[in-house]
């Protein structure tokens, strides 16, 4: 497809990489099948660790995969449960994904690159479950699907700028993992002051409010 280059650089290799692990804490599903469907296509060259991602056994199973995680995200409390689930799941697979994207020639680039995308998938999959958790506290849904779009629309722009222009995306990636962090003290101290408030009424003290 014009306007996407092969990946021939060692640039665009550590920002596919980085761009996996971290979009696997999100929506790992999505990663794995766009990913693959590029290489598929002939859109962009994929690593050699990378290339059973567009083998058409994988696509249908990750195409499947990103149907069901479309919907089940965007349904309360079911979404919770949905990461709860895979947080066993997101983190190790962000990790092998990174590793497929860098280790093909080197066993330690492989450790390393699974190490970082491992730490990358680890944050985005933390915040991503707190955010959920603060949002279900309100009873509309509306407010979980708008950032469950949000998050489609942001893995696969991830996606294409780490193909497209890697030191751009290296500058995005950067803020997005400090906002990251940031949002995710700032949840669980939400998330904290909710739960004092349950037990609080539990107790019989006082009906709960949200901070």
């Amino acid at each position: 497809m014009d306007g996407i280059p092969a990946l021939i650089d060692p640039p665009q290799f550590l920002a596919l990489a980085a761009a996996l692990g971290f979009a696997s804490g999100f929506r790992l599903y999505a990663a794995v099948f766009f990913t693959g469907l590029a290489g598929f296509m002939g859109w962009i060259e994929l690593p050699a660790g990378l290339h059973v991602l567009q083998h058409p056994a994988v696509l249908g199973a990750s195409g499947f995969m990103l149907f069901v995680e479309f919907f089940a995200d965007k349904i309360p409390y079911l979404d919770s449960a949905w990461d709860a689930v895979h947080t066993v799941i997101r983190i190790p697979a962000g990790a092998a994904l990174a590793a497929g994207a860098l280790g093909a020639d080197s066993t330690a680039m492989a450790w390393i690159a699974a190490l970082v995308g491992g730490g990358l998938a680890a944050t985005s999959h933390a915040t991503k479950m707190t955010t959920r958790a603060a949002v279900n506290t309100s009873p509309e849904p509306f407010s979980n699907m708008a950032v469950s779009l949000f998050e489609d629309g942001w893995v696969v722009f991830l996606l294409w700028l780490s193909a497209t222009h890697p030191a751009i995306f290296t500058v995005v990636l950067v803020v997005s993992v400090i906002a990251a962090l940031v949002l995710l003290v700032l949840l669980l101290k939400f998330l904290q002051a909710v739960a004092r408030e349950l037990r609080d009424f539990f107790a019989g003290r006082r009906a709960p409010r949200l901070p």
